[in-house]
Protein backbone atom coordinates (compact mmCIF):
# COMPACT_ATOMS: atom_id res chain seq x y z
CA UNK A 1 0.00 0.00 0.00
CA UNK A 2 1.35 3.41 -0.98
CA UNK A 3 1.06 5.89 1.87
CA UNK A 4 0.62 9.64 1.65
CA UNK A 5 1.51 10.13 5.31
CA UNK A 6 2.57 8.21 8.40
CA UNK A 7 1.95 9.70 11.84
CA UNK A 8 3.73 8.24 14.86
CA UNK A 9 2.71 9.17 18.41
CA UNK A 10 5.33 8.34 21.02
CA UNK A 11 4.65 6.96 24.48
CA UNK A 12 5.02 3.94 26.74
CA UNK A 13 2.62 0.98 26.53
CA UNK A 14 0.74 -0.17 29.61
CA UNK A 15 -2.03 1.21 31.80
CA UNK A 16 0.40 2.50 34.42
CA UNK A 17 1.79 4.99 31.88
CA UNK A 18 -1.53 6.01 30.36
CA UNK A 19 -1.75 9.53 31.82
CA UNK A 20 1.99 10.24 32.05
CA UNK A 21 3.37 13.43 30.55
CA UNK A 22 5.57 11.22 28.35
CA UNK A 23 2.47 9.75 26.69
CA UNK A 24 0.99 12.85 25.14
CA UNK A 25 2.16 11.63 21.72
CA UNK A 26 -0.11 8.60 22.12
CA UNK A 27 -3.01 10.89 23.00
CA UNK A 28 -2.49 12.97 19.88
CA UNK A 29 -2.37 9.88 17.64
CA UNK A 30 -5.56 8.58 19.28
CA UNK A 31 -7.35 11.91 18.71
CA UNK A 32 -6.29 11.96 15.06
CA UNK A 33 -7.63 8.41 14.65
CA UNK A 34 -10.90 9.46 16.24
CA UNK A 35 -11.21 12.46 13.91
CA UNK A 36 -10.52 10.28 10.87
CA UNK A 37 -12.92 7.58 12.11
CA UNK A 38 -10.13 5.02 12.37
CA UNK A 39 -9.27 2.50 15.10
CA UNK A 40 -6.02 1.09 16.42
CA UNK A 41 -7.09 -2.45 15.60
CA UNK A 42 -3.95 -3.96 14.09
CA UNK A 43 -0.48 -4.87 15.34
CA UNK A 44 2.69 -4.82 13.30
CA UNK A 45 6.23 -3.47 13.26
CA UNK A 46 6.19 -3.38 17.09
CA UNK A 47 3.28 -0.91 16.87
CA UNK A 48 -0.45 -0.57 17.28
CA UNK A 49 -1.68 0.59 13.88
CA UNK A 50 -4.68 2.39 12.43
CA UNK A 51 -5.30 2.94 8.73
CA UNK A 52 -7.22 6.05 7.70
CA UNK A 53 -8.09 8.22 4.74
CA UNK A 54 -8.21 12.02 4.56
CA UNK A 55 -9.53 13.52 1.32
CA UNK A 56 -8.31 10.48 -0.57
CA UNK A 57 -4.91 10.46 1.10
CA UNK A 58 -3.85 7.14 2.63
CA UNK A 59 -2.65 7.61 6.21
CA UNK A 60 -1.08 5.17 8.66
CA UNK A 61 -1.19 6.02 12.37
CA UNK A 62 1.17 4.24 14.73
CA UNK A 63 1.80 3.93 18.46
CA UNK A 64 5.12 2.12 19.06
CA UNK A 65 4.90 -0.60 21.72
CA UNK A 66 8.65 -0.88 22.30
CA UNK A 67 8.72 1.61 25.20
CA UNK A 68 9.87 5.16 24.58
CA UNK A 69 13.63 4.64 24.63
CA UNK A 70 13.46 2.02 21.86
CA UNK A 71 10.98 3.82 19.60
CA UNK A 72 13.46 3.76 16.74
CA UNK A 73 13.14 -0.02 16.43
CA UNK A 74 9.45 0.32 15.61
CA UNK A 75 9.70 3.40 13.41
CA UNK A 76 12.56 2.02 11.35
CA UNK A 77 10.64 -1.20 10.66
CA UNK A 78 7.55 0.78 9.66
CA UNK A 79 9.40 3.20 7.41
CA UNK A 80 11.47 0.53 5.68
CA UNK A 81 8.56 -1.80 4.95
CA UNK A 82 6.29 0.91 3.54
CA UNK A 83 9.13 2.84 1.87
CA UNK A 84 7.83 6.02 3.50
CA UNK A 85 9.69 9.16 2.36
CA UNK A 86 11.01 10.96 5.42
CA UNK A 87 9.13 14.16 4.57
CA UNK A 88 5.85 12.20 4.90
CA UNK A 89 6.71 10.88 8.37
CA UNK A 90 5.48 12.98 11.29
CA UNK A 91 6.59 12.05 14.82
CA UNK A 92 4.58 13.50 17.74
CA UNK A 93 6.22 13.68 21.16
CA UNK A 94 6.42 15.56 24.46
CA UNK A 95 8.97 18.33 25.06
CA UNK A 96 10.09 19.57 28.49
CA UNK A 97 11.75 22.65 27.01
CA UNK A 98 8.49 24.09 25.68
CA UNK A 99 5.89 25.74 27.93
CA UNK A 100 2.89 23.58 28.72
CA UNK A 101 0.52 23.46 25.76
CA UNK A 102 2.86 25.05 23.21
CA UNK A 103 3.13 23.32 19.84
CA UNK A 104 6.24 23.34 17.69
CA UNK A 105 6.40 21.76 14.23
CA UNK A 106 9.77 21.45 12.52
CA UNK A 107 10.93 19.78 9.28
CA UNK A 108 14.05 18.33 10.96
CA UNK A 109 16.35 18.76 13.94
CA UNK A 110 17.97 17.09 16.90
CA UNK A 111 16.32 15.15 19.69
CA UNK A 112 16.36 17.94 22.27
CA UNK A 113 17.12 15.23 24.82
CA UNK A 114 13.87 13.35 24.12
CA UNK A 115 14.88 9.69 24.32
CA UNK A 116 12.28 8.39 21.89
CA UNK A 117 13.24 10.98 19.29
CA UNK A 118 16.92 10.17 19.78
CA UNK A 119 16.19 6.49 19.27
CA UNK A 120 14.39 7.25 15.99
CA UNK A 121 17.20 9.51 14.75
CA UNK A 122 19.76 6.80 15.54
CA UNK A 123 17.73 4.04 13.90
CA UNK A 124 16.97 6.00 10.72
CA UNK A 125 20.42 7.56 10.53
CA UNK A 126 18.97 11.00 9.87
CA UNK A 127 17.38 13.99 11.62
CA UNK A 128 15.57 15.01 8.44
CA UNK A 129 11.98 14.08 9.19
CA UNK A 130 9.13 16.30 10.46
CA UNK A 131 8.18 16.33 14.12
CA UNK A 132 5.46 17.87 16.26
CA UNK A 133 6.63 18.62 19.77
CA UNK A 134 4.02 19.31 22.45
CA UNK A 135 5.19 21.33 25.43
CA UNK A 136 4.70 19.69 28.84
CA UNK A 137 6.57 22.33 30.83
CA UNK A 138 9.95 22.13 32.53
CA UNK A 139 10.43 20.05 35.68
CA UNK A 140 11.20 21.77 38.98
CA UNK A 141 14.92 22.39 39.50
CA UNK A 142 15.14 19.70 42.18
CA UNK A 143 13.47 16.99 40.05
CA UNK A 144 15.09 14.55 37.65
CA UNK A 145 13.58 15.14 34.17
CA UNK A 146 13.26 11.35 33.73
CA UNK A 147 11.03 11.21 36.81
CA UNK A 148 9.04 14.28 35.72
CA UNK A 149 8.03 12.85 32.32
CA UNK A 150 6.89 9.61 33.97
CA UNK A 151 4.56 11.48 36.31
CA UNK A 152 0.87 11.89 35.50
CA UNK A 153 -0.21 15.36 34.47
CA UNK A 154 -1.30 17.49 37.41
CA UNK A 155 -5.10 17.79 37.78
CA UNK A 156 -5.10 21.42 36.60
CA UNK A 157 -3.06 20.38 33.55
CA UNK A 158 -5.36 17.45 32.83
CA UNK A 159 -8.30 19.88 32.66
CA UNK A 160 -6.62 21.68 29.75
CA UNK A 161 -5.32 18.63 27.91
CA UNK A 162 -8.45 18.04 25.87
CA UNK A 163 -8.03 21.39 24.16
CA UNK A 164 -4.26 21.00 23.76
CA UNK A 165 -4.49 17.50 22.29
CA UNK A 166 -7.31 18.67 20.04
CA UNK A 167 -5.20 21.53 18.70
CA UNK A 168 -2.26 19.18 18.14
CA UNK A 169 -4.53 16.76 16.26
CA UNK A 170 -5.74 19.63 14.09
CA UNK A 171 -2.11 20.45 13.28
CA UNK A 172 -1.55 16.83 12.26
CA UNK A 173 -4.64 16.97 10.07
CA UNK A 174 -3.32 20.08 8.29
CA UNK A 175 0.02 18.31 7.80
CA UNK A 176 -1.75 15.35 6.20
CA UNK A 177 -4.01 17.40 3.94
CA UNK A 178 -1.94 20.49 3.14
CA UNK A 179 1.67 19.80 4.09
CA UNK A 180 4.11 20.74 6.82
CA UNK A 181 4.54 24.41 5.95
CA UNK A 182 0.81 25.06 6.19
CA UNK A 183 0.70 23.33 9.59
CA UNK A 184 3.74 25.30 10.81
CA UNK A 185 2.21 28.60 9.74
CA UNK A 186 -1.00 27.94 11.62
CA UNK A 187 0.01 26.09 14.76
CA UNK A 188 3.54 26.99 15.80
CA UNK A 189 3.76 29.24 18.81
CA UNK A 190 1.93 30.34 21.92
CA UNK A 191 -1.33 28.48 22.65
CA UNK A 192 -3.22 31.78 22.77
CA UNK A 193 -2.23 32.73 19.22
CA UNK A 194 -1.67 29.38 17.48
CA UNK A 195 -4.39 28.48 15.01
CA UNK A 196 -4.19 31.90 13.36
CA UNK A 197 -2.12 32.24 10.16
CA UNK A 198 1.46 33.22 10.92
CA UNK A 199 4.98 32.72 9.62
CA UNK A 200 7.34 30.80 11.86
Amino acid sequence: MSLDAAVVGLGNPGRQYLRNRHNIGYRVAERVAQQLQARFSRKGFHCLLASASAEGKAVLLAKPQTFMNASGQAVEALVRFHAIPYERLLVCCDDIDLPFGTLRLRPMGGSGGQKGMQSIISALGTEEFPRLRIGIGHPPEDMDPAAYVLQDFAPQEEEKLGEIVGRAAEAVDVFIRSGLQAAMNRYNGDPDTAGSPRVD
